[in-house]
């Protein structure tokens, strides 16, 4: 069979709704809709023709996660096959007896032991399939869970610049699929092995009732192979053609019931206009649903009547070999009967066999996946890391993302001593946050290098590295667990430390955050499960701190780590974070806050991935300073906006204090301290 195409589209251009909100087609870009439309693509005999690599490969997973249960299920299936040979012979015998000559009493008795057999035979199959589906049930998890171990074990020792590549993680986010497809490829499998063994055994069973009904099997078989197929096609061809535009109304659906769009929905009146597009795109579905339904139905009267035909035929020939009497009438019955059980089995046998196919490609990706992962991982061993680092140095370092021209840090020296606090500065995009990473081991240099000790961190054993060094992000993980976890989770083989977490919560002021929580810290920090909360931006960046700080490493990095917080808590952030220098930790801190770095021993400032100054505040603000005065710059123009800034506000307040007869514009814009008797300066 030549590979079929998508069938006719006229909603993806004429659509007015679709073309206006998506601008046509909504297709994902993850990893699995790679496969979307994989089985339209393929013709069903190349599909036939890996059959049985696939079945081999799935049988390997399976011996490798369970071989007591893939031995029983394995024997449960071929007792099964026997089982409806023997209940078809003996259903044979039951009507030779009761076509025989004789008195009634006579016959039925005389069909009666081959009738216990026949109940026997099914109670038989009965217990067996019990078995088998018990056998399966107990396989499916354990090749899922050995399926999934297999991707996620080398995938979390990953580079950070591979998993950051987007071709990459489409093989990853597929892969994902491929763990269920595991457990699926199991059923399919086993549904295959099913139906080819229960056709076997009808074609055993005929070829012993009469040669001329082996060929009579196939003569039905054929027609209903073909009919089956096209119709499992067709109604995939129904699915592949709705699946975005089902995408583009279920995007409606949840805008329509969303909290963060409920204020636009209502204001200005996005609501209803979404709902008139989402009731027109119904109305297009049902049109078109119901031209494929009128495909289909076509489809399945072609091939009914072929089948029919091809059927008739065959009863016909059948119905010739019993008036002539090459055949008895019993042989002939349970031809009949053999012959519907091997159709319905075939059946089977095609479905079963298109989602094999569709479902082993979810599977290659998890394999590819995790082959791929193994050589992007993190080498494991190295040279070991003794402790805290007395000398980090970074030489002529560069560092270039993946896909991209321009360098992110260009020759980059710098020196940093264990219990120094180093503030990194800079616009966005010089480099800062690269930096910060490039030096807690996760990238390595494009060029130059990172020594830790005198030790290049290429050599060191990366997992030891990793040790010495607690990160707090600006895109810090909001983990959807527990506030305990979410600050314990840093020092996973201490995670019961209740003295640890207190401290730890003292340091960043989470303990305010904890005590409003309903159940302390226990509470689920997830919105959307029972009991969970949404917590603010400030108080996730205070159990950020608290999760770094309960690491207890040797080198403390922080990424913008006041950013969400009230100016008194940013302050008080800063000063810890200072203290925390003093007694030997080395801090890193990447900040845009330049008043705040006024105490750091170091304050490097970055200008497009190059290092364009260095030196602690007073060097930096110098007017003699041999530098380009970029900090000095940087600072004055922000100093200079907190002042223009409150000076506004000032007279602001001044102005609605004379006008009012209050004075509530001046006591917000100036400081308790600096007011003056009188709420005037």
């Amino acid at each position: 069979m030549s590979p079929r195409r998508f069938g006719p589209r006229p909603y993806v251009q004429n659509s007015p709704p679709e073309q206006l909100l998506f601008g046509g087609r909504l297709k994902g870009s993850w990893g699995w809709t790679t496969h979307e439309g994989a089985r339209l693509r393929t013709s069903f005999l190349t599909i036939l023709r890996q059959i049985p690599r696939l079945i081999g490969h799935t049988v390997a997973l399976a011996w490798r996660a369970d071989r007591p249960a893939l031995i029983v299920v394995a024997l449960a299936q071929f007792g099964q096959a026997l089982a409806t040979v023997f209940g078809l012979l003996a259903a044979n015998r039951v009507l030779v007896s009761l076509f025989a000559a004789g008195p009634t009493a006579d016959r039925i008795g005389a069909a009666l032991p081959s009738l216990l057999w026949v109940g026997g035979a099914g109670a038989l199959a009965a217990t067996l399939r019990a078995v088998s589906f018990g056998g399966t049930g107990r396989l499916e998890p354990k090749v899922e869970r050995l399926a999934a171990l297999t991707m996620l074990t080398p995938v979390i020792r990953v580079e950070m610049e591979h998993l950051e590549q987007p071709d990459f993680h489409k093989i990853l986010d597929s892969g994902q699929h491929g763990q269920i497809a595991a457990r699926r490829l199991i059923q399919h499998t086993l549904g295959i092995v099913d139906s080819l063994m229960a056709l076997i055994a009808v074609s055993g069973v005929l070829a012993v009732l009469h040669p001329v009904l082996l060929p009579l099997l196939v003569a039905v078989v054929v027609p209903k192979a073909w009919g089956t197929v096209r119709a499992a096609r067709r109604t995939y061809e129904s699915i592949q053609v709705w699946i975005e535009h089902v995408r583009q109304q279920s995007e409606l659906r949840r805008l329509m019931i969303s909290q963060k769009a409920g204020p636009e929905l209502r204001v200005h009146g996005a609501g209803p206009f979404l709902l008139e597009q989402f009731d027109r795109m119904g109305v297009e579905a049902a049109e078109e649903q119901t031209r494929l339904a009128q495909r289909e139905a076509a489809t399945d009267l072609g091939t009914s009547a072929l089948s029919g035909l091809t059927a008739a035929a065959t009863y016909a020939l059948l119905a010739w070999l019993l008036t002539h009497g090459h055949m008895p009438l019993a042989s002939g019955a349970t031809a009949a009967l053999a012959l519907s059980n091997g159709t319905a089995g075939l059946r089977r046998m095609v479905t079963h066999i298109h989602q094999l196919y569709e479902q082993s490609l979810f599977m290659t990706d998890l394999i590819k996946a995790g082959d791929e992962a193994r050589l992007r991982a993190i080498p494991a061993g190295g040279v070991p890391v003794p402790g805290a680092p007395a000398l980090i140095e970074f030489d002529q370092v560069s560092f270039t993302y993946p896909g991209r021209q321009d360098p992110a840090l260009d020759s980059v020296s710098l020196t940093i001593r264990r219990g120094q606090t180093v503030a990194l500065v800079g616009v966005n995009g010089s480099g800062k946050t690269t930096l910060s990473k490039l030096l807690a081991g996760l990238y390595l240099p494009s060029r130059g290098q990172i020594r830790w000790d005198g030790t290049d961190v290429r050599e060191l054993d990366r997992d030891q590295l990793f040790d010495q060094v607690a990160l707090v992000l600006q895109d810090y993980q909001r983990w959807p667990f527990t506030a305990r976890a979410n600050v314990a989770i840093s020092r996973p083989s201490e995670i019961h430390d209740p003295e640890r977490l207190e401290t730890a919560a003292a340091l960043a002021d989470a303990h305010t955050v904890v005590g409003e929580l309903p159940r302390g810290w226990d509470t689920l920090c997830e919105k959307g499960y029972e009991g969970g909360v949404d917590l603010s931006g400030g108080q996730w960046q205070r159990l950020a701190l608290a999760r770094a700080y309960y690491r207890r490493a040797a080198v403390l990095i922080c990424d913008e780590p006041t950013s969400s917080m009230d100016p008194a808590a940013e302050i008080a952030a800063f000063q810890q974070i200072r203290r925390l220098a003093g007694g030997g930790q080395t801090v890193i801190l990447v900040t845009h806050r330049l008043h705040s770095v006024r105490s750091a021993d170091l304050i490097c400032v970055l200008d497009r991935g190059r290092l364009v100054e260095c030196g602690d505040f007073a060097t930096l603000m110098a007017r003699d300073h041999e530098g380009p005065g970029v900090f000095r710059e940087l600072f004055s123009l922000q100093s200079e906006q907190y002042r223009t800034g409150v000076e506004t506000a000032v007279e602001t307040g001044m102005e609605n204090g004379v006008e009012n007869g209050v004075e509530t514009g001046l006591e917000t814009a100036v400081p308790a301290q600096n007011r003056a008797p009188g709420g005037t300066e």
